[in-house]
């Protein structure tokens, strides 16, 4: 007899996308498509785009009061949108 190396797909699937390198890029997707769960409706119908870049989420919105609320309320929408991933992408939030 002999012995069989068992891997969950799971491990297999995650292993495989980072030697591909998209591992990263999937994550920052799963993070930005999480910001309308934890801006909520309201702050959604004055978001205009989303995007990452150098670890920074990029938030354009049609409100300049808005943009002052939420500047106040960075570090926590950080901590916020890395917990649903599960991981640290983000390190900051700019509101254009």
């Amino acid at each position: 007899m002999f012995r069989r190396n068992i891997e969950s797909l799971k491990d297999i699937l995650l292993r495989n996308l980072r030697e591909q390198g998209l591992e990263t890029p999937l994550k920052q997707k799963r993070l930005v498509e999480a910001w309308p769960e934890i801006a909520g409706p309201v702050i959604m119908r004055y978001t205009l785009n989303t995007y990452i870049y150098n670890q920074t989420l990029f938030v354009r919105l049609s409100n300049p009061a808005l943009r002052s609320d939420l500047s106040m309320m960075r570090q926590e929408l950080v901590k916020k949108l890395n917990a649903a991933v599960g991981e640290q992408v983000i390190t900051d939030i700019r509101f254009n």
